[in-house]
């Protein structure tokens, strides 16, 4: 099977959803602990709408695979140029390439929209998320030691950023 890469519809949410649900209960990519609600992924989607940020699914035969956005990285108005990215591959497509097949579309709209930077934020034992972005140019910035705490243990948080050339624009 083909997997075909394509913006998020809202009909896509429920598939987002059990993937990210997944990722809460079972990983630290998400340094959550309670599963989201339907109606939370939808405010979040409709959020990503407003702001004018992507939503990327991975589909292989009508089954979303994983997904992958941008958005906002801190809320005040400097930081307008910088934003952060998210990937995330359902538990069993995982090791397959599908997040090298999600990130260049989020690496060209950024291009797109003008903006200078993106930041990932990766739990620092997420060696395979890592290799990702590094793989697309992304380099380590910052180690933040026990920033987190998720399954009995203390997280550490590693930022990897990349600088995207082209963005002569800019405007305050």
């Amino acid at each position: 099977m083909e997997i075909k890469i394509r913006n998020a519809a809202e009909q896509d949410l429920p598939q987002l959803l059990g993937i990210y649900n997944e990722i809460i209960a079972n990983t630290t990519a998400v340094y959550d602990y309670d599963p989201h609600t339907l109606e939370m992924r939808r405010k979040w989607f409709e959020t990503k709408q407003e702001q004018g940020f992507p939503v990327f699914v991975a589909e292989e035969a009508d089954k979303i695979v994983g997904f992958s956005s941008i958005g906002p990285f801190r809320a005040w108005a400097a930081y307008k140029y910088t934003v952060e990215n998210s990937v995330y591959v359902a538990s069993d497509q995982r090791g397959k390439g599908i997040g090298k097949l999600l990130m260049p579309p989020l690496i060209q709209a950024a291009r797109h929209l003008n903006l200078h930077t993106i930041v990932a934020g990766i739990d620092a034992s997420n060696d395979a998320s890592i290799r990702l972005h590094q793989y697309f140019g992304f380099e380590e910035v910052a180690h933040f030691r026990q920033v987190g705490f998720k399954f009995d243990r203390w997280l550490d948080l590693k930022f990897l950023q990349l600088i995207i050339p082209q963005t002569d624009k800019l405007k305050q």
